[in-house]
C-alpha cells in the first residue's frame, strides 16, 4: 500500500469524536447508570456529567489510583448547580479496580463504556473481560472503542502501535471476529461503525477508532436492583448533586425563586410609585400581558395589584405565580401557597394569597449578607462552568 502523506489532523480532534458518539448514545438512549471502564483522568465523565440526559448514577473505574486522585475533584459539583438544582438526582462515584475482576457494585448498570481500553489489555486477559462485562455485569449495553490497527500506514511518524502501552491493536475483521463470538456466548447484537474517516480512495481502510456498539437481546432489567456494596474494588471518590428530588433543595430553591419575584415585584412598584410619607395604601397594576397569558391556575384572574399597607408592601401570590420558573417548580397555585405557608423565610398573609415585603430596603440587608456569604461557600467548590475540550486530553495526541 502507499504510504498517505496525511498531515491534516482530525476535526474535531479523534478524542472529542469519540466523546461526542457516546454523549450522542447517551442523548438518545437515556439510561440512568453509567460506568466508564478505564476512565483515567476523567474526562468523558466531565462531559457526561454536563450532557447527562437522565443520567442518575455515574462511575468511573481505572487501575490507577494516582491519576484518579488527581483528576477526582474536576467532578465536583459548580456554584450552578447549587444555585440551579437539576430535575433529577445525580450520583458520581469513582473506583480503584480492573475491568477482569468481578465487583458486586457493577452488576444493574445499563451503560458500560470502554473508550481506547482493550488494546491496554494483554491478550488472555481479553477473555476474563468478555466474561466480567458482558457475562458477569450483563448491562443493557456497551461501547467498546479500539484503534483500528487497518489506519496506522495513513498516520505520519507513526512506527508500531500508536501508543507504548498498547498489547495489541485489532484489523477490523478480528476485532469484529471477538465481538460476534461475545454476542453467541453472552446473548448480544451488535453494531459496527466508527469515527474518524480517511479522505478519497483512502476510505477503504475504515475508520481510524472502530467501534461496536453492543445490545443485550433479553429484556428485563437488574437497573432498580437494590445495589451492593463494594467488596474488590476501592472508593476513592463520591460526590451526591443537588437535586430538585430532594425534598429540602426543592423547598430552597422554590422559595428562593419566589423571593426573587416577589423582590422583582415590589422594585418595580417602588420605583413608579415614587413612595409618598403617607401611610394611605397605593396600587400599581402587573403589567396587562402577565395577566391575561397566566391567569391563576392557567385560567383568568381577577386584577390584583401590587399595593402598600404601612409599611409593607404586599405582593398577591396570583402576580408570583405569572413568573414561569416558579409555575414550572410548582405545578399548582395550591401547593405553591402550602410550600411557601410552612417556610419560616416567608411572611404571608393570614390567607396565604399575600407575601409581605418590607418598604424600606434598609430591613433587607441583613438578609442579602447572609446569601452572600452563602454564595461564597458555595462557589469555593468551583468556578468555572465552561468546557475546554481542546485542553483536557494532552496525552495520547489526537489518536
Amino acid at each position: 500500500m502507499t504510504t498517505l502523506t496525511m498531515t491534516t489532523p482530525f476535526s474535531p480532534p479523534l478524542y472529542m469524536q469519540r466523546y461526542q458518539f457516546v454523549i450522542d448514545y447517551v442523548k438518545t438512549y437515556r439510561p440512568k447508570k453509567v460506568i466508564d471502564f478505564g476512565c483515567a483522568e476523567c474526562c468523558l465523565l466531565k462531559k457526561l456529567k454536563f450532557h447527562r440526559n437522565g443520567i442518575q448514577l455515574l462511575v468511573g473505574v481505572d487501575i490507577n489510583s494516582v491519576v484518579l486522585l488527581k483528576r477526582m475533584h474536576m467532578l465536583a459539583p459548580l456554584i450552578s448547580d447549587y444555585l440551579q438544582p437539576s430535575d433529577g438526582p445525580l450520583t458520581i462515584e469513582l473506583y480503584q479496580g480492573s475491568v477482569t475482576e468481578r465487583e458486586p457494585c457493577t452488576r444493574g448498570f445499563d451503560l458500560v463504556t470502554c473508550v481506547e481500553l482493550i488494546e491496554h489489555l494483554e491478550l488472555v486477559e481479553v477473555a476474563s473481560f468478555s466474561e466480567v462485562v458482558f457475562g458477569y455485569m450483563s448491562p443493557g449495553a456497551v461501547i467498546v472503542s479500539t484503534p483500528n490497527v487497518e489506519f496506522n500506514p495513513l498516520l505520519p511518524g507513526l512506527r508500531g502501535f500508536r501508543n507504548y502501552d498498547h498489547k495489541f491493536e485489532w484489523t477490523r475483521a478480528e476485532f469484529q471476529t471477538w465481538a460476534h463470538k461475545v454476542c453467541r456466548d453472552y446473548g448480544y447484537s451488535v453494531h459496527f461503525t466508527g469515527v474518524g474517516e480517511a479522505v478519497g480512495h483512502w476510505r477503504e481502510v475504515g475508520f481510524c477508532t472502530q467501534i461496536a456498539v453492543f445490545q443485550r437481546n433479553f429484556h428485563g432489567s437488574m437497573s432498580n436492583a437494590e445495589r451492593l456494596e463494594p467488596s474488590v474494588y476501592r472508593l476513592m471518590y463520591k460526590v451526591v448533586y443537588p437535586s430538585l428530588s430532594d425534598n429540602n433543595i426543592y423547598q430552597r430553591t422554590l422559595v428562593n425563586e419566589v423571593l426573587y419575584e416577589a423582590q422583582h415585584l415590589r422594585q418595580e412598584w417602588l420605583s413608579r410609585m415614587n413612595m409618598d410619607s403617607n401611610n394611605n395604601a397605593h396600587f400599581c397594576a402587573p403589567p396587562l400581558m402577565d395577566v391575561f397569558q397566566h391567569g391563576v391556575e392557567g385560567g383568568t384572574c381577577d386584577w390584583q395589584p401590587v399595593y402598600q399597607q404601612g409599611g409593607t408592601i404586599c405582593v398577591p401570590l396570583a402576580c408570583v405565580w405569572s413568573s414561569p420558573r416558579v409555575r414550572a417548580l410548582c405545578g399548582s397555585m395550591q401547593r405553591l401557597r402550602e410550600e411557601l405557608l410552612v417556610d419560616s423565610r416567608v411572611r404571608m398573609s393570614a390567607d396565604g394569597t399575600v407575601l409581605n415585603l418590607p418598604a424600606d430596603d434598609d430591613d433587607d440587608d441583613e438578609e442579602e449578607v447572609e446569601e452572600e456569604e452563602d454564595v461564597k461557600a458555595v462557589s469555593g467548590v468551583a468556578n468555572n462552568v465552561e468546557e475546554d475540550w481542546d485542553r483536557e486530553l494532552g496525552c495520547y495526541g489526537n489518536v
